[in-house]
């Protein structure tokens, strides 16, 4: 939509206006090229061309291509010369990327002062709720994880980008934008169609281990003698629990140093709930069959009924005190306490990520992918001296009553989010620089900075090909079918820092033994259940409110087919490994069995 068509837009540059601009751009040779459009400042255009060939190498488009994007912003940029905004994301490597190179560069061009905050992700959740919820500014932007769907498509406080990029954002939308490019568009998109968010960064909690180790003989041979059947990546958990006992109880050491089988977190902080929603109880197999999160029960175990909560409680038909829950928590807690270094359990998400790179971890059932920076740098006991690593990644094992069409993990997708309480001038500028972060010029540099993927044309271009090293098989992963079994928490959890917080709490209690696991999952239904009842009556939830299911005995749910599912007599079942070569295969098209 043009400006003179849209008058609400402001005087930013017509999208016909830069792409003249552009196509006389492409067509100039090196000296004139940076002189071509006329309506672009020179001296601009020549910092530009600065970043284009010195930082933003390689990339999937060529310097042509590359300058016509950054033309764009200088020119879109103008109403907003000498304005500072104000973004937030997460401190993990990507963003720092983001905050230290990104937004100078973007200063460079258009002129926006940029104060990219980069801190921990529990408080900038309590930041974007505060806007959310006073409608006083803080942020222009926020790089909000994609979690919260179904929060910001039920209290329509954040600004959907299909409307915003044909309204008052359309002439500061970039032409090369491509929104179908981003592989977790899907995340970010409500029930109703309605993008509210733009991926930025993403990452999944794959299963990570010590090719090397995993390689040798001895280990081989001593692993089949012990329990029968080969040492490889573990299909299920059984297989999981076989290999953490071997190398913490058996192998014991490497090298003269003492190794574990098993890595983990079990600190208290809001990331002991994550360590369960984020899809550990859906990789047991507590909820139902159906991508992207299960249907009609969800990865936090709760039943969603034409996109209503109806209940948690395997009492109102849902399951997150179920079974398969409780043994969810139970393997966590056993796991932790007896196959990882012993601190482990004071360690949180952040502290917990690297620590394989420190050379005696043997394997992760849940390692979170944006720590792959951690564990490339040179000198590290897990890389080799060419520069390979000496561990690669896989997907992740799944639990006793998991079963096939259901999810296989999480991933995280920090997605930029403008809300409607930021003044719209202040909205366009932030726009332009989350644009300018994700466009396909940096698109490259910025997945080598963090290895957080977010463009299919990304990860199928030759030059990511030719990338060294390559970070362990994640790009293997990425490119694979298998990807699609990895998703963030869907549109059907209604208020996800709410609910997300009775989580943590009750997880830390089981930790510490305040509760058996089944007392302590009771206890989370039950609150589970009162929150949604809750938030059923909460007149700012504009649509998809909760209506609980009356509670009946929980025997006539278990007694019914799909989930809740009734307890298995044999939680252990037998274990199964697959070649890694094998599994090369299977991303490579084929399914996994």
């Amino acid at each position: 939509m043009s400006r003179e068509s849209n008058p609400k837009a402001g005087p930013g540059v017509t999208r016909r206006a830069f792409l003249a601009g552009g196509a006389a751009l492409g067509l100039a040779a090196a000296a004139g090229r940076l002189n071509a459009a006329p309506q672009a400042n020179p001296a601009r255009l020549r910092a530009a061309h600065r970043w284009v060939t010195r930082e933003f190498k390689p990339s999937t488009l060529s310097t042509d291509e590359q300058m016509q994007e950054m033309a764009f912003f200088i020119n879109a940029s103008r109403p907003f010369r000498g304005q500072r905004i104000f973004v937030v994301s997460e401190d993990i490597p990507t963003h720092v990327y983001e905050s230290r190179i990104l937004a100078r560069a973007f200063y460079d061009l258009t002129g926006i002062r940029v104060q990219h905050d980069v801190i921990r992700e529990g408080e900038l959740v309590r930041r974007l709720l505060k806007q959310m919820r006073t409608g006083r500014n803080f942020y222009d932007a926020y790089v909000n994880d994609s979690d919260f769907i179904g929060t910001h498509y039920r209290y329509e406080t954040a600004t959907p980008l299909n409307h915003w990029m044909n309204g008052d954002g359309g002439d500061f939308t970039l032409p090369t934008l491509d929104v179908d490019d981003f592989i977790g568009k899907a995340f970010t998109t409500a029930p109703n169609g309605d993008l509210y968010q733009l991926p930025d960064t993403q990452f999944a909690t794959l299963y990570w281990f010590r090719h090397d180790w995993f390689s040798r003989r001895d280990l081989q041979d001593a692993f089949h003698q012990r329990y029968g059947y080969e040492l490889g990546v573990p299909v299920n958990w059984k297989a999981y629990e076989d290999i953490a006992d071997f190398f913490t109880n058996h192998v014991k050491q490497i090298d003269g140093e003492r190794v574990y089988g098993h890595m983990d977190y079990a600190g208290r902080s809001p990331a002991l709930g994550w360590r369960m929603h984020d899809s550990w109880l859906a990789m047991a197999g507590a909820g139902s069959p159906g991508l992207p999160n299960g249907r009609p029960v969800n990865d936090w175990g709760i039943r969603v009924e034409d996109c209503h909560a109806v209940g948690s409680s395997v009492a109102r038909g849902g399951a997150t005190n179920s079974p398969a829950a409780v043994y969810a928590l139970r393997k966590y807690l056993e796991w932790v306490s007896k196959y990882a270094p012993p601190e482990a359990m004071n360690m949180n998400f952040r502290s917990a990520g690297p620590v394989p790179g420190q050379g005696h971890i043997a394997q992760q059932v849940f390692w979170y992918s944006a720590f792959v920076s951690d564990l490339l740098k040179p000198g590290l006991p897990v890389m080799n001296a060419d520069g390979t690593p000496k561990w690669r990644v896989a997907p992740a094992p799944h639990g006793v009553y998991w079963e096939p069409g259901m999810k296989e993990g999480y991933q995280d997708c920090s997605s930029w989010t403008l809300l409607n309480s930021t003044p719209v001038k202040q909205r366009q500028a932030a726009w332009l620089y989350a644009q300018f972060t994700t466009c396909k010029s940096v698109a490259l540099k910025k997945l080598l900075a963090g290895y957080t993927p977010i463009r299919e044309s990304v990860l199928n271009s030759e030059a990511l090909k030719q990338v060294t090293p390559q970070p362990g098989g994640l790009f293997d992963f990425y490119r694979s079918p298998e990807r699609h079994k990895y998703t963030p928490t869907g549109s059907g959890v209604p208020d996800y820092s709410r609910l997300a917080q009775l989580w943590w709490t009750r997880i830390a209690s089981a930790r510490t033994g305040q509760g058996t696991p089944q007392e302590v999952m009771d206890n989370l239904a039950e609150s589970q259940d009162a929150m949604l009842a809750r938030l059923g009556q909460y007149e700012r939830m504009k649509r998809c409110e909760p209506r609980l299911n009356d509670a009946i005995d929980p025997q006539i749910w278990l007694d019914r087919p799909g989930a809740p599912k009734p307890k298995l007599a044999d939680e252990e079942g037998s274990g199964k490994t697959v070649a890694y070569p094998e599994l090369l295969k299977s991303w490579r098209g084929h399914e996994r069995s």
